[in-house]
């Protein structure tokens, strides 16, 4: 039986392919900081907890070797060359990295959102080889670039596949989007403002699309770069309304012409140019067909949404999007800008 290694199992990503794996015949060490085990892994998957600093531990882990490591959690360049330390005990790699790498080839990117004139401007759909931001170690973004190419320059050595998702969707997200829709519906919360007149675009990844690519990457190894992304992905009003329909709830939605002002209208999805990634090279090279649309996947994601909120706040519950979002709640400056709106 085929042995893989799955670094970072306890996250978003982690539970379906390890799943997939599984059902695709993979005898799968389920390696995490936590060292959990989901209700849909079969008893045989070995759960060891990692520290996935620890180089020690990392080439315990792999022992005498395995056919596959998929690392979810690998982040610049250490982590690559950790992986390509060990590469004559690994067959190959899928590692996991992200959409933000891209630049618009005027020196735009995600990175510069925030600042005068740093809007990228993407082509669409955008391919993989776009310009990417430099590598580094500054921002997530460059982190990530910084491990792409380290990755790929030994390529002779491990074979790699790495997969850029995009908005990443489903349960055990540290940043769950959709918290912006449910906790909102959950407060009584009937009217919303979007920017951008609630168009924005920003390509979704469903952790279950994701965990195929890697199954499908799995039985056919190789070095390249893919995007991995959703079909059709909606606009962030059209996710609004979708999940109004999964809660029961009927909300009316005012938009701005232009982007938010201030907290009013701003979104985790909220980008004025399109986000939207080109899929047909994972199409070509492993044959990838989509095994859940946005809309299917989005009720198991609200059910566990709804669960965490009834135990805690949502700045306990999910502190990464707390930090990344601070003000995503600022129910005071909506109720403020609505009564401006009608005087």
């Amino acid at each position: 039986m085929r042995r893989a290694v799955v670094i970072g199992a306890g996250g978003q990503i982690g539970g379906p392919a390890v799943a997939a794996l599984v059902r695709d015949g993979w005898e799968v060490t389920a390696a995490s900081r936590g060292g959990g085990r989901r209700d849909d892994w079969p008893a045989e998957v070995r759960t060891p907890r990692l520290d996935r600093e620890d180089d020690a531990a990392l080439g315990a882990l792999i022992g005498d070797g395995c056919d596959l490591v998929v690392d979810l959690v690998a982040y610049g360049a250490r982590h690559a060359r950790q992986l390509t330390g060990l590469a004559d005990r690994i067959g190959a790699a899928v590692v996991v990295s992200t959409v933000s790498v891209y630049e618009d080839g005027k020196g735009r990117g995600f990175d510069t959102m925030g600042e005068p004139d740093g809007l990228p401007d993407y082509p669409v759909p955008i391919p993989e080889d776009q310009v990417t931001v430099s590598p580094g170690d500054a921002t997530y973004s460059t982190g990530k670039v910084a491990l792409e190419r380290e990755l790929l320059a030994a390529a002779d050595r491990l074979p790699t596949t790495v997969l850029r998702p995009g908005a990443v969707h489903g349960p055990y997200s540290p940043l769950p989007r959709e918290l912006y829709f449910v906790k909102r519906n959950l407060d009584g919360r009937r009217r919303r403002v979007l920017a951008f007149r609630g168009e924005s675009l920003f390509h979704t990844s469903a952790a279950r699309n994701v965990a195929e690519l890697i199954r499908l990457a799995a039985n056919r190894p190789g070095s390249r770069v893919l995007n991995a992304c959703d079909p059709q992905p909606p606009t962030v009003a059209q996710i609004g309304v979708a999940v109004d329909a999964v809660m029961g709830v009927a909300t009316e939605t005012v938009t701005l012409d232009g982007p938010a002002q201030a907290s009013v209208g701003r979104t985790p999805w909220s980008v004025e140019q399109p986000v939207l990634c080109d899929m047909s090279a994972a199409e070509r090279e492993l044959g990838y067909r989509p095994v859940v649309t946005y809309r299917d996947s989005l009720p198991e994601t609200v059910e566990w949404l709804t669960r965490r909120l009834s135990r805690q706040d949502w700045r306990q519950a999910f502190p990464t999007l707390a930090r990344a979002y601070p003000d995503l709640f600022d129910y005071a400056a909506e109720d403020a800008w609505f009564a401006a709106r009608q005087a």
